[in-house]
């Protein structure tokens, strides 16, 4: 078969990655279209190149569509909905698979466009996905992007050459980029966890996009400390900092998810800087886009009210990191599904006796 994938956002690549190896292990042929408008080409090539499938770059969704129309492959993955779906080819069926599992109300509403099948990741979003939209195909496969991690394929970061301290603990810092703890951090808060080595892993958009620079100004502050790591934004997957890490923190982001599943603890930021349209009389735009109606993680990890609070929370959670396992493994039978590393086979083999 011929599957496309629509890398509308190069950040969704880390979740389609497992899916397309294991593909060409089965003798398919993928596809990967990239949409200029939103992606800087030269940037990413040699990232897609690694993946050795055919890169075709569109403009925009219009395009893009015009090569699903020419090429018709048999199945086509979106990361969201798409709005040129009836325009398509016959023969070719869709798949929605979210970039991530984050708390968002967009997650579910994604698929207010119904495709041939999206694939869902834990027994509780099924469920609830099952309930909004009762005459849609929904299957349970688990989380593909951390396929890698569960089966022992994910050889981590050399924090050696990193020039780092592989005798320290490793705290991973992965702030998103909206609700962001970001700029909440002070300048030199590496100074105060000098005992730890820091990884810090940023959104994409917040190393790409222009009204993020007062992000990039942190992260560029706090790379000159030597026991810090800061990614560049060619370095799209978490999963090598994941590997690495035995902390994580963070604050509305899918990789609190994630790196629970790991069975390792998390410390959430109930702190962040809003954008001028979620403050004050706009409050009520933060709480329609970030409500906590469809996932409630108040009891995943430890909580911090300010940055203040964040060096005590991380030598207590060190120090007992069964502290919270129990509801750690409840989010994980929930939200990522199983932890088998299997995920992507049960993708493919949806598709294949699908066809």
């Amino acid at each position: 078969m011929l599957i496309a994938f629509d890398l509308i956002n190069i950040y969704y690549l880390p979740q389609y990655a497992p899916i397309i190896n294991r593909l060409k292990e089965r003798g398919h042929k993928v596809q990967v279209i990239g949409y200029a408008n939103k992606n800087n080409p030269d940037i990413y090539n040699p990232i897609l190149a690694s993946l050795n499938v055919e890169c075709l770059w569109a403009q925009n969704d219009e395009e893009a569509c015009h090569i699903y129309r020419t090429n018709k492959p048999e199945w086509i993955f979106f990361g969201k909905k798409f709005d040129y779906l009836d325009e398509l080819d016959s023969n070719s069926k869709t798949a929605q698979l979210g970039h991530g599992i984050g708390p968002k109300p967009s997650y579910y509403h994604k698929s207010c466009t119904p495709m041939t099948v999206r694939f869902i990741e834990g027994s509780l979003r099924l469920e609830k996905i099952k309930q909004l939209y009762p005459n849609d195909t929904f299957v349970q496969v688990g989380f593909s992007k951390l396929d890698p991690l569960f089966k022992g394929q994910e050889p981590g970061l050399n924090l050696t050459k990193l020039g780092l301290d592989p005798s320290k603990p490793t705290l991973l810092y992965a702030p998103t980029f909206n609700p962001s703890s970001l700029e909440c951090f002070p300048d030199d808060w590496p100074q105060d966890f000098s005992k730890y080595n820091i990884l810090i892993k940023a959104h994409a958009i917040s190393l790409t996009r222009p009204q993020y620079n007062k992000q990039r100004e942190k992260l560029a502050c706090w790379a000159k400390y030597e026991n810090v790591y800061v990614a560049g934004s060619e370095e799209l997957s978490l999963l090598p900092f994941m590997k690495n890490a035995d902390l994580l923190i963070s604050e509305a982001s899918s990789t609190l998810f994630e790196f629970a599943a790991l069975d390792r603890p998390v410390i959430v930021c109930n702190f962040f800087k809003l954008k001028w349209n979620y403050r004050g009389i706009f409050k009520y735009r933060f709480n329609k886009r970030f409500g906590k109606d469809n996932v409630l993680y108040h009891n995943i990890g430890a909580h911090i009210q300010s940055y203040s609070a964040l060096k005590q929370a991380v030598v207590e959670q060190l120090a007992t990191p069964q502290q919270y396992a129990a509801q750690r493994h409840q989010y994980t039978r929930d939200h990522v599904g199983p932890t088998d590393g299997c995920a992507s086979d049960r993708i493919i083999n949806y598709l294949e006796s699908h066809q």
